[in-house]
């Protein structure tokens, strides 16, 4: 039986979280308003460490849903897709489509969500897409939620509902204009991504040129943008990366050096052996050796 089935699945109840949803009544008269009509959150919340946290909606929702990932991950599924949300991700989900999602059980999330609605609701969305996006972490963005919190905690009037939206209005639009509103963060979200795209496919050979192309940026401009995130070269970072995996193969596995280097994208295996050298210190098959000596608990350990 997996883990997941082994833990109680809740919508809400944990430890630290914050959640405010309008009264009906309140909710009307914050659509009526001219100031926040086009723009208003009836419903809004972070859920820290959220163990067990899952939701459905079979017949979707009247509002669209935003779901911004600061810790841990999870998964949303809608029309047979399921799509991972880690931390430094968000997804909107539109009105009306039926979904789930819900927190790993392994790595729970901790999230920010939010309802949104309103006259420009659906072209908001549409700048957004149904799509998984990658956004670089803001104190500010997260201090501007909760001083949404603190007013909605405070009173619903209706001065106060207006200033509450215009906030919910700017943590949602800090998500969805995160490149126009932070070039420079978009460059290390392009890193990161790049990166990503390397663990994913560690036992592929891929080209300078596709790295580059994948973040849709010249070879020059993708190579001085990785140097100054990581100081190495791409080409370096992706060797040592291998060079990492390969590491846990030896120690954890009884594969050959051989297929080790096979999986891992590497034709020559003397070309393997020099550079796991030139990384760790040692050959292969001396680091094999070395590690089948070690007690397991030492070498967890170092």
């Amino acid at each position: 039986m997996s883990t997941d089935h082994k833990i109680k699945r809740v919508k809400d109840g944990f430890e630290g979280q914050r959640m405010f949803v309008l009264p009906p009544h309140i909710r009307r008269a914050v659509a009526a308003n001219p100031i926040n009509r086009n723009f208003y959150a009836p419903a809004v919340g972070y859920y820290p460490n959220a163990l067990g946290h899952e939701r459905e909606r079979r017949y979707g929702s009247s509002d669209y849903i935003l779901i911004y990932c600061v810790a841990g991950s999870g998964e949303i599924s809608f029309k047979g897709s399921k799509l991972a949300l880690k931390a430094g991700n968000y997804f909107i989900i539109p009105q009306g489509l039926p979904h789930k999602y819900c927190s790993s059980a392994s790595d729970p999330w901790s999230i920010y969500w939010m309802h949104f609605n309103g006259g420009m609701a659906a072209e908001l969305f549409d700048r957004s897409g149904l799509r998984v996006h990658e956004v670089s972490f803001d104190e500010g963005r997260v201090a501007v939620f909760h001083k949404l919190c603190t007013i909605l905690n405070h009173s619903y009037s209706k001065r106060e509902m207006e200033i509450s939206n215009f906030k919910a209005l700017h943590f949602v639009t800090s998500l969805i204009y995160h490149r126009e509103i932070d070039p420079q963060a978009n460059n290390v979200d392009a890193i990161d991504s790049s990166i990503a795209f390397m663990k994913d496919n560690i036992g592929v050979k891929i080209s300078l040129k596709e790295l580059a192309q994948k973040q849709n940026v010249s070879i020059t401009y993708y190579s001085k943008m990785f140097r100054q995130k990581t100081g190495s070269s791409p080409v370096n970072y992706f060797n040592e990366l291998k060079i990492q995996r390969s590491c846990q193969e030896l120690f954890f596995t009884d594969k050959s050096i051989k297929k080790i280097c096979a999986e891992l994208g590497f034709e020559d295996q003397y070309y393997f052996s020099r550079l796991f050298s030139k990384v760790t210190g040692i050959s292969p098959s001396k680091y094999k050796q070395l590690q089948k000596n070690k007690p397991v608990d030492a070498a967890l350990s170092s």
